[in-house]
């Protein structure tokens, strides 16, 4: 069995050497900020196409994250963590982890000068914080005694949000209890840094999310919207607008070479013609030149009802490659579907599948099925899984069938937006807290469609939990490869949203 591994070292199953963490994660960044609209990608090995990038506000941002360490200022002596415990060199050696891994990610980080060594000195740092909208507070525990837990409830209660690391020694359970389950605050309490190093990515994450344009291409209106408490801004243009970029886009060069380059990788063609890929592989650039347009960093579409009835292809080659390439691409002008997207890119440095759940009651499992899936499921670093090119389960189109690795863990995500709405005694918009549905499982089978009937793409996973598959909650939920169901819902409490377990 092949297991997927965390670049962050998120929790015990993760494993990665600190040269190999800092080389993946910082992917996470690199490939979607510094490779805006479309780039060559003749770098890459037999590749002769230009791939397209994310354009919008969050390609391009660095998050700044501040981190101060906390202790008394005179000697430690009898009191934990004792005069056993190397204060200085603990410092020294945190804060070297700490710039290593603001570097992998992309973050600016501004670390205080000297530990703050009373209360008054922590609620000014908090404040200066405040004042300069910064993205993320880190506090790194020295101490257990005096202002060291006051401090990090100070931290925890700021607007900011916050990780608090606690090294073994600096902290009780009558510590953390009463922090552990504060929104918009995580405590780490651990001698395993790389959960500290996950947490600050997840306030680079955050922070990405509420500065993400995804362009909804729906309907026969313009206009701008947020999403809910996501901070997800949400440009809306016409269904119409795709249809005639569509129509005046030639097949280049570019297109031929993607093209013939999915062919020549494909493990097997069945039913899909060359100009189907073609005509896929067409929509890709159509997205693109409307994000560059846009300026945007995610996009979904009202697929079947805009395309479903006439002759333009359908974008699943597109809609796989985008999520292949950093982009969050969501079939159905799922809003839903799209922030599960970027949560799954900017997180796990990998793209999900968003897929239809089937019940399968013969061995309690759950066969996501759907006709769009990216390929590189292993990460964006890493070598994409085996496909085939087969028709749309309309039997038109072209669409990649990626084969899952029998064995692998997975985790299925599905964020539900929460709700808005006006309060008429002071017009301000009271929000209702979004929430994630959570599971994780096995991949058992890839379903042949046909003989099935359904989407072509059908993986069949068996998850942990007790729910019964013929209710299994969500829609569109996203599988994608790993076990981060702890990982994930440390995130929802970071940004105030519900976790349900399922």
């Amino acid at each position: 069995m092949r297991r997927s591994r965390c670049p962050l070292k998120c929790h015990a199953n993760c494993s990665l050497s600190r040269r190999q963490f800092i080389r993946s994660s910082a992917g996470i960044v690199a490939g979607s900020v510094l490779l805006p609209g479309l780039v060559d990608a003749a770098s890459e090995p037999g590749v002769t196409h230009n791939s397209i990038r994310p354009c919008g506000p969050a390609s391009h941002y660095v998050p700044t994250l501040k981190a101060a360490f906390v202790r008394r200022q005179e000697a430690y002596g009898m009191l934990w963590p004792g005069a056993v415990y190397d204060g200085p060199a603990a410092r020294e050696m945190y804060t070297e982890k700490l710039l290593a891994a603001a570097r992998a990610i992309n973050a600016k980080l501004d670390l205080r000068d000297d530990p703050i060594f009373s209360l008054a000195e922590a609620d000014t740092w908090v404040t200066q914080a405040e004042e300069a909208k910064t993205d993320g507070l880190i506090l790194i525990m020295l101490d257990r005694q005096q202002h060291a837990w006051p401090t990090a409830q100070r931290v925890s209660k700021s607007d900011i949000p916050s990780i608090i690391y606690s090294p073994l020694g600096t902290s009780f359970t009558t510590n953390t209890m009463n922090l552990a389950e504060t929104p918009g605050c995580v405590v780490y309490s651990t001698n395993d840094f790389g959960q500290a190093a996950y947490g600050m990515n997840m306030l680079c994450a955050r922070a990405k999310m509420h500065r993400t344009r995804c362009v909804v291409i729906q309907g026969n209106r313009s206009y701008d919207s947020m999403l809910a408490d996501t901070g997800i801004m949400l440009r809306h243009v016409p269904a119409q607008t795709f249809i005639d970029e569509y129509k005046r886009l030639d097949s280049s060069r570019d297109i031929l070479a993607m093209a013939d380059d999915y062919i020549r990788r494909a493990r097997r063609q069945t039913g899909a013609t060359r100009e189907d890929v073609i005509n896929g592989v067409k929509s890709y650039y159509v997205a693109g030149k409307i994000l560059e347009k846009e300026e945007a960093d995610a996009i979904t579409m009202d697929c079947l009802g805009a395309l479903g009835k006439i002759p333009v292809s359908l974008p699943c080659i597109a809609w796989s490659r985008m999520n292949d390439d950093r982009i969050p691409a969501a079939c159905e002008a799922d809003l839903g579907a799209v922030a599960s997207h970027i949560v799954t890119q900017y997180l796990f440095d990998r793209p999900g599948f968003q897929q239809d759940p089937v019940a399968d009651t013969s061995d309690d499992s759950i066969i996501g099925a759907h006709c769009s899936c990216p390929t590189k499921l292993n990460g964006f670093e890493a070598a994409p899984e085996p496909f085939d090119l087969m028709h749309h389960h309309g039997n038109r189109d072209a669409v990649p069938r990626t084969l899952w690795a029998k064995g692998q863990r997975v985790t299925s995500i599905d964020l539900l937006p929460g709700r808005v709405t006006a309060n008429q005694s002071d017009s301000s918009k009271v929000t209702e807290p979004s929430e994630m549905l959570i599971s994780v499982g096995t991949v058992l089978d890839n379903m042949d469609v046909p003989p099935s009937g359904g989407c072509v793409v059908s993986v069949k996973v068996k998850f942990d939990g007790t729910q019964k598959v013929l209710s299994f909650p969500g829609f569109h939920q996203l599988f994608f490869y790993g076990d981060y169901g702890r990982a994930l819902e440390n995130f929802c409490q970071l940004c105030h949203f519900k976790a349900r377990v399922v």
